[in-house]
Formats: C-alpha cells, structure tokens, sequence
C-alpha cells in the first residue's frame, strides 16, 4: 500500500481554486459516454459531478490566508498483490476508501464543539483511476534512456539523408533502430517502454479531495500540520492540535489487512518500512527470521520492486558485515556533516 497526503499548491504559491486538480482527476473520462465515466463519491453519496465538487472545496474556504491550502490530495495506491484480494475492484475500492477516511478523522487530535473529530466532520470527494502511463522518473523509463537518445540519433541521420543533407544507408541505420528497439532492458507486450506509455495489469488507484475546513466551515483540520497529535498550553487553556500521520499510514494498512482478510508479509508491511529506516538491523534480522514460506515471498516481492538482492543478507555473518558497513556510512555522513564529534 503506497499512500501520499499532499498540499495544494502551485509554484510556491497556493492557487485559489481547485478546478484546475478536479480537471485533471477528470482526464479518463475524455471521450467516454456519459454512462461510461467515472463520478466522485465520498462518505455517503455517489455519481457526484466534477462541477459540484469544485464548488464544494472552493466554497469551504473561510478565513484562510492566501497562501494556506485550501485543499489537500490523499492518493492511495494498493499494490498488484493487493488488487488481487478484491472481489470486485469498484465496489471494493470505495468501501476501503470510506473506510480509510473514518481512520483519517480519527487521526487528528483536534476536538469540534467539545468532542472528537469524526469522519462526518471531513468535506471530501474521492474518484477510483484504473490508468497510469510511465513517467520520465520511472526506473523503466531511466533505464531505458539511452537506447532511445541511440535510437534519436539514428532517425535523425535518416531524416538528413532523405533531405539530402548527408550521405548513408537508410536500410543499415533502420536495422541498428530495430536491434535497439529489442536490446532495450524494459519492454511491456514486445515494445520498448517508454514515457507516457500506458502499464499494463491492474493499475487501480484512489485519488480523495480534502477540504481544508471542517464541514461546517468553521474549524481548519490539515493533515499537514507540522505536530503530532500533542497537547499544548495556550493562554491559559489546554489545547488539542496537530495530525498524526504514523497512526493514519498504520491504521490504513490494518484496516485494508481486516477488510479484505489480507495476510500481509513483512515486506510489504508499513512496520517494514519504518524498521529499515530507522534500523536496519532489525529489519534484515527480522526478514531473516520469517518463516521458509514467507521468507521466500518476501524475496519475491522486494526483488519485484527492483531490489538487488544481493544486496539483502542470507545469514548472520553476512548480516553483521552490512550492519557494520551501513553504521560506518551513518558515522561518515555525520562527521561530514558536523552534526557529531569523535
């Protein structure tokens, strides 16, 4: 599960509209039959227009300052593996999005009229996508990078050819083209893969508008806050504030792990992530010690997602070698920095 909470915003400065992201949560239904298009829903209504879900954000705006968000994007990214448990993929997807929104509300340590903030207290619209296309930062794309500027290269030679412009064999340089073509790391269906490529297999995804504002208009609840749910003194009175994210990424994963009956590896584990970026030691030891069954899909789907794995050790020596090589780069990045003295 990939999930992203992200400001609205525009060059360093907020526009003061949503239309412009509510368009674009629109580009699958260029050309489609009206009964064929995709609508917004969000926690109690559906086949909601993308109109009306403008004006409801851009409506919810009171006394924010100009260069405060008036909206924030969630995406919501389930993995191929995590498709796969859906019984039926639209129905089920806005179920989990329902469902991850009462876990959003719940997140945040803030009180409206003298209690806790609830998911009826969210203004927000969601749409299911079932499309995505390579980007230019996509590995693929990357790494298939320089046969395409060979291959550049070569079509710019016969364009000068047949205008005269200098002299070769058009059939030998066609021939390099066609041997690029299928010398290229990344393919998808016998095409080289390339940006703005359509992927192929299950890509569907959850993009959610969050206004700002409560329902009511009155009270600013952003996932951006820069606390933990804390509670501070202000003039004299306790005050509850601030977003936690941790508890919202881990509360999302249970509840997708409950909802669907998902048997979830560690590998693909919020917990996982958290563990290798704060110690790695703890999770290759704990990858090691997964079971046979499970060590072996934990493999597979790190491998999947592009891990050189042999990069990942296979036994206690190996694991205390890299431990020791990963603590070094630690110390060496902070004495660069200055942040420690030895």
């Amino acid at each position: 599960m990939y999930i992203t909470i992200t400001a609205q915003k525009l060059k360093g400065d907020y526009s003061q509209s949503s239309t412009d992201f509510v368009e674009y949560l629109e580009k699958e239904n260029k050309g489609l039959q009206q009964e064929e298009m995709e609508y917004f829903f969000n926690q109690h209504g559906e086949e909601i227009h993308a109109e009306d879900v403008g004006k409801e954000i851009d409506a919810n705006t009171a006394k924010l300052k100009k260069k405060e968000p008036k909206f924030y994007s969630i995406t919501v990214s389930p993995s191929k593996y995590e498709l796969r448990q859906l019984q039926n993929n639209q129905e089920d997807l806005k179920k989990y999005t329902r469902a991850i929104m009462r876990n959003y509300a719940s997140s945040f340590n803030r009180e409206i009229d003298g209690r806790a903030v609830t998911v009826d207290d969210i203004k927000y619209f969601a749409k299911i996508e079932h499309h995505r296309i390579y980007k230019g930062i996509d590995k693929q794309v990357k790494e298939n990078q320089p046969f395409a500027t060979k291959i550049l290269n070569l079509k710019n030679e016969i364009r000068k050819i047949k205008q005269g412009q200098m002299e070769g064999n058009i059939k030998n340089l066609e021939s390099k083209i066609a041997s690029l073509e299928t010398q290229a790391p990344h393919q998808q269906k016998g095409k080289r893969i390339v940006q703005g490529m359509q992927k192929e297999g299950n890509q569907s995804h959850i993009h959610i508008i969050v206004s700002r504002k409560d329902m009511s208009n009155r009270v600013s609840l952003s996932p951006g806050s820069k606390y933990k749910a804390s509670d501070v003194l202000i003039n004299g009175k306790n005050v509850k504030r601030g977003f936690n994210r941790d508890a919202f990424f881990e509360k999302a994963e249970k509840t997708f792990d409950a909802t669907f009956a998902y048997k979830r590896n560690y590998a693909e584990s919020y917990k996982s992530k958290k563990d290798f970026i704060k110690n790695p030691k703890v999770y290759f030891t704990t990858l090691l010690g997964l079971p046979t069954s499970e060590k072996a899909v934990a493999f597979k789907i790190l491998g999947k997602a592009g891990v050189p794995l042999n990069s990942i050790p296979t036994n206690k020596v190996q694991l205390a070698l890299k431990t020791i090589k990963f603590l070094k780069r630690g110390v060496d990045v902070a004495l660069k920095s200055g942040s420690i003295g030895i």
